[in-house]
Order: structure tokens, then C-alpha cells, then sequence
């Protein structure tokens, strides 16, 4: 085999051809850049079949689709939760596995704080109400409240959870936050946070945001148990994976007001079927997974995803930070 020739990158989620000429444009030469046209699995086989690289987001990456690759080096997500990877299978096949640890916090950070907006304040609803034709006739499906002055409770405070405590902190907030390790208190006192249980944020939060990975002790965490210690005003957002929220017991809290509203961004089932009862709801904000999207900070994080390519291709290792196989 020619050490010269092209090696493919393959991008697993569908993209839009304006984004993968974007994408493209940032590669070094040596790349065939490609992209797969579907989430269909078979697909998916067929197209990784003799990749030596492939970038997935949001398309889950299965035991089947790995063996199916017969000369691939690493696989790389575009973001950071690994769980819509199998590692299992990606360590038995030897295939390296990265990330872009706080690429999308930013953008993410941001999106929550529109959402915890979008909710609280009635803004969706009143944006199709307005779309419809109808002016300020139409009663609220809730009161409108401020976010300035809350609690807020943030359950997982990584990259993307501390960038929302930022941000909030213009609005005079309480921030308590749930993580695994509690940090130092000099970096709580920098972030103006308290640490907390899931519990005690569940009771004392106004508005709970999820930011934390869809793991064995985050799966089921907000449930019909945990919507029933929260306050009848209380606004829960997710933008951080839908398993972490059992969407059946998050209809029930809102149809019958258990709690005041929600806002979501991610679904036990992705792309979400139309089907969905949460779509029948007027205490809800509701978006097809887009908190990491922005514009402005596409070409970041492909840069790093291509500079770790270049480190696999070249035989140099992935940093610490970003690699979760080696």
C-alpha cells in the first residue's frame, strides 16, 4: 500500500454540503474528506468499511459499524459525551477514541441560558402564539417570571456547567452545583457556587439545569421521585442528554403541573418521534438538539479534531485531555 496516498476521514453524521466545504477547506492535504448520507447502520458499515478515521456527533457508533472497519486508527467525537459510542468494542478492536474536551461549552453554556429564558419567561409559546396571528388576547399557559434573584441548581459542572455559572452570575443567582469531586474553595468563591447533593438542589433550586454526561449514575436521575421533592415553580432544563431525564415521568410532572415548565434540547430517542407527548404540551420549550451549533465556533473545533488526526497519522500521541482511548 501506497504511505503516500490519500487517508479517509469519514464524518458520520449527515452534513449539509455548505458545512462539510467548510469542513474540508481546514484539512491539510493527504485527506479524502467524505460523509455518510444517512443514520441508517447498513449504511454506516458500508461507508466506514476502509476509513482510517471517523468523526461522529450525534450518530451512535456500534459494536457492528467498528467491526465493519477494517483499517481504521481513531474514532473522534464532535463534542464530548462518548455515549453514543461502544468503547467496549473500540478497545477490543484496538481503535483509539477522542474528544474536544470544552469545545462546545461556550455555545452550549449559551443555549442553556436561552432556554432557561425561552421557558421561564413564556417566550416560545407566545413567538407561535404571535405566528398564528394571535396578539396579547390569549391567556399564558403560566406566569412569567424572572431569572434575576433565583436559585439555580446546576447538576454536573464541568466545562459547560461552570460557563453557565458565569453567565448567570449578571443576573445576582444563587448557583449551587452537583458534581462528583466538590472543587477547592477558592474556585467556588471565583464562581460564586455552593456545592450540593442532586437532592438538595431538587428541593431548593428555582431552575435546575442538566449538564452532566449520560453515564451508569446519571441514567433515570430525574425522575418521578425526584420531580415530586421540587417546587411547583420550579423550571428544569436539559441540554445535556435525554437519558438522564425519563421523559414519561417529565410528561406526567408537567400535564399535571408538578412542576411550573421545562425546556429541552435532548430526548431518551433522537431525532424525536412526532409522536412524542411532549409535543402536546404548552409548559414546554422544545429544540432538535442544537445547543452545540453555532457558526463561529465550527472552525475550533475542527481544527482540533484535524490536529489530533495528524497525531495518529503522524504516530504521535493524542493529549491527555482529549484522548479516552489509546
Amino acid at each position: 500500500m501506497n504511505s503516500n496516498a490519500p487517508q479517509k476521514i469519514l464524518i458520520l453524521d449527515p452534513l449539509n454540503p455548505v458545512s462539510l466545504t467548510r469542513f474540508g477547506a481546514l484539512l491539510p492535504p493527504g485527506y479524502d474528506l467524505v460523509c455518510a448520507s444517512s443514520r441508517d447502520e447498513s449504511h454506516q458499515k458500508e461507508m466506514i468499511a476502509d476509513a482510517q478515521y471517523a468523526i461522529s456527533g450525534q450518530v451512535p457508533v456500534t459494536a457492528p459499524v467498528l467491526q465493519a472497519a477494517k483499517r481504521l486508527k481513531l474514532l473522534h467525537k464532535w463534542g464530548v459525551g462518548v455515549d453514543n459510542f461502544d468503547l467496549e468494542a473500540a478497545r477490543a478492536l484496538g481503535i483509539q477514541v477522542a474528544r474536544i474536551t470544552g469545545g462546545n461549552s461556550i455555545p452550549v453554556a449559551e443555549y442553556t441560558l436561552g432556554l432557561m429564558i425561552a421557558a421561564i419567561r413564556n417566550l416560545a409559546y407566545g413567538h407561535a402564539e404571535l405566528m398564528k396571528g394571535q396578539w396579547r388576547g390569549f391567556p399564558l399557559p403560566q406566569d412569567s417570571f424572572m431569572i434575576s434573584g433565583k436559585t439555580v441548581g446546576i447538576i454536573g459542572f464541568g466545562a459547560i456547567g461552570q460557563r453557565l455559572a458565569r453567565l448567570l452570575s449578571g443576573f445576582g443567582c444563587r448557583i449551587m452545583y452537583s458534581k462528583r469531586t466538590p472543587l477547592d474553595a477558592q474556585t467556588e468563591a471565583s464562581l460564586g457556587a455552593q456545592f450540593a447533593t442532586p437532592d438538595q438542589i431538587f428541593v431548593e433550586a428555582d431552575i435546575i439545569s442538566v449538564n452532566c454526561p449520560l453515564n451508569a449514575q446519571t441514567a433515570g436521575l430525574i425522575n418521578r421521585a425526584a420531580f415530586e421533592k421540587m417546587k411547583p415553580s420550579a423550571v428544569l432544563v436539559n441540554v445535556a442528554r435525554g437519558g438522564i431525564v425519563v421523559e414519561d415521568d417529565l410528561y406526567w410532572a408537567l400535564k399535571n403541573r408538578v412542576i411550573h415548565a421545562a425546556a429541552t434540547d435532548v430526548y431518551e430517542i433522537e431525532p424525536l418521534p412526532p409522536t412524542s407527548p411532549l409535543l402536546t404540551l404548552d409548559n414546554i420549550v422544545v429544540s432538535p438538539h442544537l445547543a452545540a451549533l453555532a457558526a463561529d465556533n465550527f472552525a475550533p473545533c475542527v481544527t482540533r479534531m484535524i490536529a489530533n488526526i495528524e497525531r495518529v497519522r503522524q504516530g504521535e500521541p493524542i493529549p491527555d485531555f482529549e484522548i479516552v482511548l489509546r
